[in-house]
């Protein structure tokens, strides 16, 4: 049966091949709807930060690091137990029955500042935990070289959900509440266990478990290994080891930048509801710009120059932000510089960084993925936000800061480049090993 010349021309402006254009829908879709949902919630949980004292932000980070210590050997344990095919309906339908709860909780003491505190370390855990296992599930389902060409546009649906989330937050605060907001939320992260469905389904056909392709563990099974086996398969490989290191940097810029980000807000726009319209602003324009980058330069980037080029562009330019903002420090310049590092992270960063995982084994691409976004991440969430912490207590103010995030950031894009190096190296070995394949 012809393909219809329309979605010819969708797949040829989408990179993607024969068979492949519904299932990097379907991806896109299942993108769209989460962040919609999370970007909704989102501003609320900046205004609650806010609410429970900025000065107690490096708390709030804390808390949210030991929640995740003590959820990632959970999801390990449910992945040894449950296949892969049935994994993410189980880690989805939990977080959703905690959303429906928060919105009884919410109808009765909507000012609860301790309320403020567990939602805010919540909904921390809940956006790294939903968005590391959708990712681990386009790692399964699409092999290293579909992953350069069709990462991007998936991506794009975050970017898409990210600006869909924030308007209807603006909109509806007002008449529905945030309780509104949260049962909202829930049923648009059901949607996305239908799309889930459908793409392990095409991943037998046409993705990474088609024949022909390389070896892969079956999806009816589940994982192997104990709560622990993320973290030994990290510490265990340099590679694992090496991204480890590339998300601490990262959370190390983005929290630095935080800080200062909430401090100010905090100065300027004393009541909640301004708050709110201000981070749901900067969202908006985030991922405006984050969806352009990707639908016009991320997929056509990553075939040419490799996933290098990806992780190692934002960090430079975050380098030189910061020595400017160490220069000329101001609202104006920060707001600036945090819309470009979530722009860059959202096109660049994000979906290159998941592009690393395309090529390992199943146990890799949930359990140690799972235990580098969630554990590593939040832990240099935390460091940073006591390093920063102290640094005000010192009196340096924001330049010593800045400088001291122009250095990370350095480090970081170094990080990426390597990383990135080898990813590709492991992307074209993949290619010969799958042509090798084909041809016996």
């Amino acid at each position: 049966m012809r393909t219809p010349s329309y979605l010819h021309r969708l797949s040829l402006a989408l990179n993607a091949r024969d068979g492949e254009l519904r299932p990097a829908l379907c991806g896109f879709l299942l993108f769209l709807c989460l962040f919609t949902g999370y970007f909704m919630l989102r501003p609320i949980r900046e205004s609650m930060g806010i609410a429970a004292g900025v000065e107690n932000l490096q708390w709030l980070f804390t808390a949210t690091f030991v929640a995740m210590l003590v959820a990632v050997p959970l999801f390990a344990w449910l992945s040894a137990r449950v296949p892969r095919l049935r994994l993410i309906d189980w880690v989805y339908g939990f977080f959703g029955f905690n959303l429906l709860m928060f919105v009884e909780v919410f109808q009765f003491q909507p000012d609860s500042i301790w309320l403020a505190r567990v939602f805010y370390v919540w909904i921390s855990v809940y956006n790294l935990f939903v968005v590391s296992v959708a990712w681990s599930l386009m790692a399964d389902v699409f092999d290293s070289e579909q992953a350069k060409r069709l990462f991007a546009f998936i991506a794009a649906g975050a970017s898409i959900g990210g600006l869909l989330g924030p308007a209807l937050s603006a909109l509806f605060i007002e008449s529905i509440g945030a309780s509104g907001l949260m049962l909202l939320a829930a049923l648009l992260l059901g949607v996305t266990l239908v799309l889930k469905r459908a793409l392990m389904k095409w991943r037998e056909t046409g993705g990474a478990g088609r024949p022909g392709a390389a070896p892969t563990q079956s999806p009816r099974q589940p994982l192997q290994g104990n709560p622990l086996s993320g973290l030994t398969a990290v510490f265990q490989s340099p590679y694992l080891l090496g991204i480890a290191g590339f998300v601490v940097l990262l959370a190390t810029v983005s929290t630095f930048l935080y800080f200062e980000q909430a401090r100010l807000v905090a100065e300027l726009y004393p009541d909640r509801a301004s708050q709110v319209r201000i981070f749901g602003t900067i969202d908006i324009i985030v991922q405006a710009g984050a969806l352009l980058s990707q639908l016009f330069i991320t997929g056509r980037i990553a075939p040419k120059l490799g996933i290098r080029a990806l992780l190692a562009i934002v960090p430079l330019l975050m380098c030189i932000g910061f020595v400017g903002l160490a220069l000329a420090p101001g609202f104006a310049l920060l707001a600036t510089l945090m819309i470009v590092r979530r722009i860059g992270e959202y096109a660049f960063v994000r979906p290159g960084r998941e592009m690393l995982f395309a090529p390992l084994d199943a146990e890799s691409k949930y359990k140690a993925k799972n235990f580098i976004d969630t554990v590593v991440y939040r832990a240099g969430d935390a460091m940073s936000g006591w390093a920063k912490s102290l640094l005000d207590m010192l009196g340096q103010g924001a330049g010593m800061a800045a400088m001291v995030g122009a250095c990370c950031a350095l480090l970081w894009g170094y990080l990426g480049w390597q990383l990135g190096r080898q990813a590709d190296y492991a992307a074209s070995r993949e290619l010969r090993l799958a042509a090798i394949s084909a041809r016996a």
